[in-house]
């Protein structure tokens, strides 16, 4: 006769949390994580909050939102990559009016951080959108994603010419609540993407969302025709972090004092901390999550764990810690 064996149940011990102060400042936003979502991988928060608790991130930053309607590029809308993905969606959306009274309500209600991401095919349009959303109390900020085709100028994108993203830029600062920081989201497809940055900083903006997706292709080779219905789409995820780092680096030696938004690619805790050490202040997670949705909660407690395994006591002090002299070892804040 065979026995059974009981074993007795050991509750496991929780994770000690570790001793680092998260505190992250986006321009006038201060938020206790910083780690965010990004814009067009988890909707408007509702899909990640069955999985943690979103309130616990530092925000949630919302599919990017136009002033009416849209229903997006014809499928197929995505492809996958080596270490990425191509999306080719085309901005659907329900239009900012919907948003707010359905997505945004539910979000503030909820108790996340708000970061709208908004978008436009003429400067009017993003002043009209930015105007709406003006009275809208409890948006934490607004992120504008320039990566647009500008239907007034042959369909030449916001973000890849200086003078064109810091008209938009200037509207949009002008038009919004004076408190509510305005971050501009940058492309990497342009030759030198720190003069895109300076444009935009003059213009008003208060800090830089850095990057947006790259643009690709992938070829059905059964077919022999393109795989996206859209031809082309925005390449994300793994594949692009290297390019990514390159560009926060680039604008905070060029920029030192503006706010940094990272995102590209980052999977882990330790690929968040690449961005930070490069100079980013927070930042945003957005395909890993299409696989774990879980991804910004975990990014958030592996970030801290590489933080006080190099001996920071809080994130601030490892922003930009890169660009420090070869040989500099942290001991704590150098004495004046």
């Amino acid at each position: 006769m065979t026995r059974a064996v009981v074993r007795q149940h050991v509750p496991s011990t929780p994770e000690r949390e570790p001793n680092v102060d998260m505190t992250a400042h986006l321009a006038s936003l201060v938020i206790p994580s910083p780690v965010l979502t990004a814009s067009g991988c988890s909707g408007f928060g509702r899909e990640l909050d069955g999985f943690f608790d979103i309130t616990r991130i530092g925000g949630i930053v919302t599919k990017s939102v136009m002033w009416s309607p849209r229903s997006g590029r014809a499928t197929p809308r995505m492809a996958e990559t080596p270490s990425g993905m191509l999306n080719s969606i085309g901005l659907q959306g329900p239009g900012v009016q919907a948003f707010v009274e359905s997505d945004l309500a539910w979000l503030l209600e909820r108790g996340a951080r708000a970061v709208v991401s908004i978008a436009g095919g003429s400067v009017d349009e993003y002043v009209r959108v930015t105007k709406f959303l003006r009275d809208v109390k409890g948006i934490s900020a607004l992120e504008v994603n320039i990566s647009c085709p500008n239907v007034e100028n042959r369909g030449q994108v916001f973000a890849c010419d200086a003078r064109a993203a810091s008209e938009v830029m200037s509207a949009v600062r002008r038009a919004a609540d004076p408190a509510i920081p305005v971050f501009a989201k940058l492309s990497p497809d342009v030759t030198d993407i720190v003069a895109i940055a300076d444009s935009v900083v003059r213009a008003g903006a208060d800090g830089l969302s850095v990057i947006n997706t790259l643009l690709g292709m992938v070829i059905d080779t059964d077919r022999m025709r393109p795989a996206l219905g859209g031809i082309t789409g925005g390449l994300s995820g793994p594949a692009i972090r290297p390019v990514a780092v390159r560009c926060v680096w680039q604008i905070r030696q060029a920029l030192p004092d503006v706010p940094i938004l990272g995102m590209g690619g980052i999977r882990t805790g330790l690929d968040a901390l690449q961005f930070i050490l490069a100079g980013a202040n927070a930042v945003s997670v957005g395909t890993s999550v299409f696989n774990d949705p879980s991804a910004p909660l975990r990014v958030h407690r592996e970030l801290a764990k590489a933080l006080e395994e190099r001996g920071f006591g809080s994130l601030e002090e490892a922003v930009s810690f890169a660009h420090r002299p070869e040989g500099y070892e942290y001991e704590g804040e150098p004495e004046e």
